[in-house]
């Protein structure tokens, strides 16, 4: 598959402390791509800098065959990528209709292909209008209990609420990619069972997704593709599948999690 996004040597600082020490990561067009491993990891400062909110001290971010060293945030997520914040940072005095709107910002109107029964394909125009209106209608879809609480303050939410409004505001602004930092932090297990096959739904839709997790067990049962992070640096990555047959990979690095959750 195309290489949607690239970083090639990536590091990151905060001051005379580096962060991610020389990061190599591709994220396939339509994937599931998982960034694990403990605290302080360099995670979340991975996310960060895609985003533009971190600096890149040296290395390259290459998206969709375009260098974005310099790129402010909101011309990043003018480009396609936008993010859902680990804390989720929503506008608690707004109601979770007009948070949705926030998250649509970014929209333009745009053509669109159209395939109909018969295979033929024709373009159309949508204007700003349509294709916000689409969006919520989605994100409805995902999310139906966020149709019920349209009216309501973000603040009066639960945890889970709160979360699948924080997804559903990024989702409002047709991300080409999609990056998740922590969706499951702080939530129920049955809430992260929800979560978690909501996520696999966008991506099978054809969001490509990049989500950072410490729940190891939910996160490679949706991925494609992972990477393990150790103290800023990558120590394995791999389909699921052959790192979940590593028992010394997951002791080591994800806390035994994986074989407590098989067990």
């Amino acid at each position: 598959m195309d290489a949607l996004l690239k970083l090639e040597q990536l590091v990151v600082k905060y001051g005379p402390i580096t962060a991610v020490k020389g990061v190599d990561m591709t994220v396939a067009k339509g994937n599931i791509v998982a960034i694990l491993g403990a605290n302080g990891a360099g995670k979340s400062t991975i996310i960060k800098t895609i985003g533009g909110i971190n600096k890149i001290a040296s290395g390259t971010i290459t998206f969709d065959g375009v260098s974005f060293k310099g790129m402010t945030p909101n011309k990043i997520a003018a480009s396609g990528i936008i993010t859902s914040p680990e804390g989720r940072l929503l506008f608690k005095d707004l109601t979770v209709e007009e948070n949705l709107y926030v998250g649509a910002y970014t929209l333009k109107s745009s053509k669109q292909t159209i395939t109909d029964a018969s295979g033929n394909t024709k373009e159309v125009r949508q204007s700003r209008h349509q294709r916000l209106n689409a969006n919520l209608e989605r994100v409805y879809g995902y999310f139906p209990i966020l149709k019920e609480r349209k009216k309501q303050r973000a603040s009066t939410l639960s945890g889970g609420e709160q979360q699948m409004l924080a997804i559903g505001r990024a989702l409002m602004g047709s991300p080409k990619l999609l990056l998740l930092d922590e969706p499951s932090l702080g939530l129920a297990p049955l809430i992260v069972k929800d979560i978690f096959a909501i996520i696999k739904a966008v991506a099978t839709e054809g969001t490509t997704i990049l989500i950072v997790e410490q729940n190891a067990f939910q996160t490679l049962k949706i991925a494609d593709y992972a990477y393990i992070m150790e103290l800023g640096k990558v120590k394995a990555e791999g389909k699921p599948a052959t790192l979940l047959q590593d028992d010394s990979l997951i002791s080591a690095y994800l806390g035994g999690q994986i074989k407590e959750e098989k067990i």
